[in-house]
């Protein structure tokens, strides 16, 4: 029965983070196919560098749609019939993507129509992006014991980064051996479509998984509740007194109950920590690698390798994360992280100032990406899907995922004229986030390792009510 257990957790927990896998493998396939799309759409209707920058990043315009509505979506039809939206999105973005003049255009024949018809379809992927880095850990979080609830969020993470480090080398592996011309003509599509494959079994999967107790008591469908959550937890109390919490944490009166019902700190915690992930500069690293590597003295050939080397390291460490998460916890894996990035940041600014470029630094880097990737990287995704209470958790998770996908594009895009102003003392900064970071989680983030989503809403509604009463007390004093 435990095993049996085990095993549908698994792959409940496994299905949902394609979503996770969809996530990085759609916002990483531009990078072998952008030079081409430059050419193609860009260059040959004589239109400047920044309406590539726009094509490049457009679908993290798509993520903060699909962010800012996931919300909305999951509590009206349910945290599974959301993430099959996304994979329906991520589809048809594929598609799209590899043949924007699949209805209305010429293949061969560049129109500013086409740009435009091929940017919708990176929005359309990018709003199935942000659908599922929101939905997809709550759905995990939700369909958890709470003893194993941080290494099955860690699932989805660790798949993000698989996603990216997959089609990084799905990109090499179609241009290896091939032309530029060939590259430019028929390749940068294959990439695309190669999409199709892993969007269309995330579809097929998620048709024979539930939807989640907590979704289906919110519905008043306790009966079903319980049943799942007696095949969740293998006890038919645990199931019990699971049901009875989350009835609880439901019945809080529903008038009263807005985003703010549970006091400011639980949001300016979240939204902090969705800010905090991106300023400390990952993406950074992630998406200006190459060129990084080649400003320390690697070719072209050697820095691409390189690119999917930081994408190998990332999946390595995650399986880290899986095992401390849930022995460790989630907070003393943020201040290690925190730490440990301010250091290496600090270090790749002072070496570069030094003027030593080569193997010293490239280690400093690559150990700031192992150390991301194994703290911050998953551990963030955790906590947002269960530090927001129950009422609160679709809209709250939506808000903090929007800000995720907002800073992302804030720090991608303001690192080149920072580095440009700054050189790199631009590393400095995100040295000094970090360290910002470190205080900030010390201060102000719970620990939720081992306490069930209810619980971690009681220590809200007690910081609430601790702070009712001491209005209540100034206001007898001032009377």
């Amino acid at each position: 029965m435990i095993n049996n257990k085990r095993y549908y957790i698994l792959f409940v927990a496994a299905v949902a983070s394609l979503g996770g896998l969809l996530f990085g493998y759609d916002t990483a396939v531009i990078a072998g196919a952008e030079q081409s799309i430059q050419l193609y759409l860009v260059d040959s209707l004589g239109l400047s560098s920044f309406v590539h920058g726009l094509t490049v990043s457009s679908a993290l315009i798509g993520c903060i749609i699909g962010a800012l509505i996931s919300g909305l979506l999951s509590n009206r039809i349910g945290r599974r019939n959301t993430l099959v939206i996304a994979a329906a999105l991520f589809f048809l973005s594929a598609l799209g993507s590899a043949y924007p003049e699949i209805l209305f255009f010429t293949a061969g024949e560049p129109s500013l129509a086409l740009l435009v018809t091929f940017n919708i379809y990176r929005v359309i992927g990018g709003i199935g992006v942000g659908l599922a880095s929101a939905i997809a850990p709550v759905y995990i979080s939700e369909m958890s014991p709470q003893n194993i609830r941080g290494k099955m969020v860690v699932l989805y993470s660790m798949s993000v980064v698989f996603g990216q480090t997959i089609v990084y080398v799905v990109n090499w592996q179609i241009a290896l051996g091939r032309t530029t011309d060939w590259i430019n003509d028929i390749g940068w599509r294959l990439m695309f479509a190669s999409e199709l494959i892993p969007a269309a079994l995330f579809f097929f999967l998620l048709l024979f998984i539930p939807e989640t107790p907590r979704y289906m008591a919110l519905k008043h469908e306790y009966d079903k509740a319980y049943q799942l959550l007696e095949k969740l937890n293998g006890s038919k109390q645990v199931a019990s007194e699971t049901l009875q919490q989350i009835k609880q944490s439901l019945n809080t009166k529903t008038e009263k109950v807005n985003l703010f019902y549970y006091g400011k700190l639980v949001l300016i915690v979240g939204m902090m920590l969705a800010v905090l992930q991106q300023f400390i500069g990952i993406n950074v690293i992630l998406y200006y690698a190459p060129r990084i590597f080649e400003n320390l003295g690697a070719d072209q050939s050697t820095s691409m390798f390189q690119t999917i080397f930081v994408g190998a390291i990332g999946v390595l460490v995650s399986f880290l994360s899986f095992k401390l998460i849930d022995k460790k916890g989630r907070k003393f894996l943020l201040l290690l992280g925190s730490a440990g990035c301010a250091i290496c940041l600090t270090a790749v600014a002072a070496l570069f100032y030094a003027g030593v470029e080569g193997i010293t630094t490239l280690l400093f880097i690559l150990a700031f990406v192992a150390v991301f990737q194994m703290t911050w990287g998953p551990v963030t995704w955790v906590i947002l899907s269960e530090l927001f209470p129950n009422k609160i958790r679709g809209q709250a998770v939506a808000i903090a995922v929007t800000l995720v996908w907002g800073a992302n594009l804030a720090a991608s895009s303001t690192f080149p004229p920072l580095n440009e102003a700054l050189g790199t003392g631009v590393f400095l900064i995100y040295g000094l986030i970090s360290t910002f970071a470190f205080i900030f989680v010390l201060k102000f983030v719970p620990e939720t390792k081992n306490k069930s989503l209810e619980e971690i809403e009681e220590v809200w509604l007690m910081n609430r009510k601790s702070r009712l009463e001491e209005v209540v007390e100034l206001q007898k004093k001032i009377n």
